[in-house]
């Protein structure tokens, strides 16, 4: 069987998957939950209960604050205690919502039992209905970038999906989040895959796993036997594979131009795996997006393990049910090793992109010191966006913005490949981000005076 991947770059970091065949266990409910307001790309969510309100597992808390935005909803019951400033993964304080909890008690509309609901049985839902329990449900792409899940199902006129494709690659080190709720709940993400095939009005679906998984790909190839509408795509074991754009160039063979091109101008829907259960949860179940898979790892966490986790729930309480935090100089980071942020403080909430908490320790914690650049290339040639990333991080290092946008920096997916393969250790990918923002924020100024 000839595995498929992307045609540009990538690098192969150490795996680390520890928790690969741990079981996933459900966290206890935490004293207090944190719900940031902004947990999503777009307009943060405008709240809805004010302190003192009781609330209910499954309560809205705040409803979307624009087009692009999401609603949020409680994942504990109890009462409002107040709603202020708190900091999030980004280390910035950002207004939340946060709840005494009280008891368990959920909304009664929601469906908590385990049968199995399939699309055959509910051959009344219609895209439009789909899409709209989608959107009421706050659904937002649970692989790490929060994009609002309805508007990805209702493309633009000018772009027509063919194909919806399921991200079961999980490639970044240490995080096995996706691959247990692949072992767990196979046939529930199946339907969501449905849903989200009937939502966006194609007749074909990709899932695609990458090689170090052979146990998911043999489970998913047996269930979608006989089906001619849905195939399973073997990939190999290559970072950045989840990216949107090398996931479609992987599966399907297809390049997505440059910004503000997104792979459904060439015929492709890409959807995270966690965000394919939630799907099948709020339309069949009823059941707004309020708790998630999330790995918590690490060397030298004593019992690192996968937990379904309430949202608003403090890291630090997933870190005890680990075995607390390792002595000595550790490194938490948001994410994984690659893609993640460094958290400041234990304090902060699980929220609907915290796929993992990771805890580096010792040397890995600690950056080494950057050198001169050597000319190498080395970081060309792992680009998997086929930039130059030494030229983008000198040029926006010295606030050449103008060189930057023209050099394409807008198109960099802050995957760290470049960091992670440079021998002089240089901070290739932290300035490549500070460019990145900064012409974003003044191309959008540009297209405001227009």
């Amino acid at each position: 069987m000839k595995l498929r991947t992307f045609s540009i770059g990538g690098v192969h970091p150490d795996e680390n998957k520890l928790t690969a065949e741990v079981k996933t266990q459900v966290a206890p409910l935490p004293k207090q939950a944190v719900f940031p307001l902004a947990q999503h790309i777009g307009a943060p969510a405008k709240p809805v209960v004010a302190k003192g309100d009781k609330v209910k597992v499954g309560t809205l808390l705040a409803e979307a604050g624009g087009f692009v935005s999401a609603p949020i909803f409680s994942s504990v019951s109890g009462t409002v205690l107040k709603i202020d400033n708190v900091i999030d993964a980004t280390g910035y304080l950002k207004p939340s919502i946060i709840i005494k909890v009280e008891g368990d008690e959920w909304e009664e509309n929601i469906d908590r039992s385990d049968e199995l609901e399939t699309l055959d049985k509910h051959s009344e839902l219609t895209p439009e209905e789909i899409v709209n329990k989608v959107k009421n449900a706050g659904i937002t792409g649970m692989g790490g970038a929060g994009f609002p899940t309805f508007i990805k199902l209702t493309p633009p006129p000018t772009a027509k999906a063919e194909c919806v494709i399921i991200n079961a690659v999980e490639c970044e080190p240490y995080i096995t989040a996706d691959y247990r709720l692949m072992m767990e709940h196979a046939d529930e993400i199946l339907v969501g895959l449905d849903l989200l095939m009937k939502a966006a009005k194609v007749e074909k679906g990709y899932i695609g796993i990458e090689d170090n998984k052979p146990e998911a790909i043999e489970l998913f190839i047996k269930k979608t036997s006989g089906r001619n509408d849905v195939e399973i795509v073997p990939l190999e074991k290559k970072y950045p594979q989840g990216g949107e754009k090398q996931l479609v160039d992987a599966v399907i063979q297809r390049q997505v131009p440059a910004p503000p091109a997104i792979p459904v101008n060439v015929g492709a829907i890409v959807q995270n795996v966690g965000t394919a259960f939630a799907v099948y949860e709020a339309v069949m179940k009823n059941k707004p997006l309020f708790e998630r898979y999330t790995t918590v790892t690490g060397k030298e966490l004593k019992s690192p393990g996968n937990f379904l986790v309430r949202m608003g729930t403090p890291i630090r309480d997933l870190i005890e049910l680990c075995g607390g935090m390792p002595e000595g100089d550790n490194k938490m980071l948001a994410g994984g090793p690659m893609m993640g942020k460094a958290l400041t403080s234990t304090d902060v909430p699980i929220c609907k992109g915290t796929n993992s908490v990771t805890i580096l320790s010792g040397d890995e914690a600690l950056r080494k010191p950057a050198q001169p650049c050597i000319r190498c290339a080395k970081c060309v040639g792992a680009c998997p966006m086929g930039l130059e990333p030494y030229l983008l991080a000198q040029a926006s290092s010295l606030h050449l913005w103008e060189k930057v946008e023209n050099e394409d920096i807008t198109s960099c997916i802050e995957c760290g490949s470049c960091q992670f393969t440079c021998p002089a250790h240089r901070p290739l990918l932290d300035n490549i981000r500070l460019g990145k923002s900064t012409v974003m924020g003044i191309i959008r100024a540009r297209n405001v005076k227009k």
